[in-house]
């Protein structure tokens, strides 16, 4: 590949693009830019079931989210989440992996069991492209996006790889260089990509403007609507081995 050629997308690699996103919202705060100008994306979402009862005392994102007792938060927020793709052109896909603030002692699922459902999910999407969180912080996006590399090892090699930053989380300090490093350690060289992505904010705040329950958790925790507002960039980075002779980079 020539120099020139270094950050842009490759020929057909936008074709079919799945967008892989560990929660209901996790997809369009991070890429509705780019699904907003690609329609007929898939956005699989793998922490989108129910948990077998909702706990009492209710969790602290649910109440912040302004749910009450009685409500099916998950049936609200899937609802929320196909509104929110529908205003980019994007078809839902929803695994019922449970949030592990659902679970006893907030225990992750393992990425290997979220792999054995990513894979055959892929196979039959048949993407160009998948679209990985880079997994920060927040235990669900770890397992993610551990997962997603679990799956890349699975799927066809003509498949490409790019990871996409999680909104909020990328903000903690050093974290998403930290990600970056260890990626590069595994010679999976995170480099900046340049797709073609809607120019204005337009689509994008209307997308996630189907969120409201999320939003009022996210503007408590994160200050979400500043950050939008800013707006901060999408940036999206490709997975790939290092140029031939490139790898003596890792002993510097």
């Amino acid at each position: 590949m020539s120099m020139r050629e270094w950050g842009l997308p490759f020929p057909g690699e936008l074709d079919r693009i799945v967008v892989i996103s560990p929660h209901l919202d996790d997809a369009v705060l991070g890429c509705a830019r780019l699904l907003a100008i690609h329609p007929r994306a898939t956005v699989v979402t793998v922490f989108a079931g129910n948990p077998p009862r909702y706990p009492e005392p209710m969790r602290k994102w649910d109440v912040q989210s302004g749910f009450g007792p009685s409500d099916d938060v998950m049936a609200v927020r899937r609802d929320e989440d196909r509104a929110a793709l529908a205003v980019v052109d994007a078809t839902p896909m929803h695994l019922d992996f449970v949030e592990y603030t659902y679970n006893p002692d907030d225990h992750p699922v393992a990425p290997e069991v979220i792999a054995a459902k990513l894979v055959p999910a892929l196979h039959a999407l048949d993407p160009t492209l998948v679209l990985a969180p880079f997994g920060l912080a927040n235990p669900d996006h770890d397992v993610t996006h551990q997962a997603c590399l679990l799956a890349r090892e699975q799927v066809a090699s003509s498949v490409s790889w790019w990871c996409y930053e999680d909104n909020g989380y990328k903000h903690i300090p050093g974290l998403l260089a930290w990600r970056v490093s260890s990626l590069f350690r595994r010679q999976l060289w995170p480099t900046p990509v340049c797709p073609r992505v809607d120019a204005t904010e337009a689509r994008k705040q209307r997308a996630v403007a189907c969120y409201p329950t999320q939003l009022r958790a996210l503007e408590e925790d994160w200050q979400i609507g500043i950050k939008l507002a800013a707006p901060a960039p999408e940036q999206y980075w490709r997975l790939a081995s290092p140029p031939e002779g490139w790898d003596g980079l890792l002993d510097l």
